[in-house]
């Protein structure tokens, strides 16, 4: 009986830890200086087009 319940229990935290492994892949932030950059560039493209 216990058994099952542990079984259980244990199965779940393996999903949860799966889940939480895949959201952190997909969600991988950019560090600021990089985002930063990345918009000045963006700003200065549109600037240049309008131009």
């Amino acid at each position: 009986m216990a058994a099952r319940i542990w079984k259980k229990v244990l199965f779940v935290i393996l999903i949860i830890a799966c889940l939480f492994n895949i959201v952190s892949k997909l969600v991988k932030k950019m560090p600021l200086k990089e985002e930063l950059q990345m918009s000045a560039q963006y700003m200065f493209n549109k600037e240049n087009k309008e131009k």
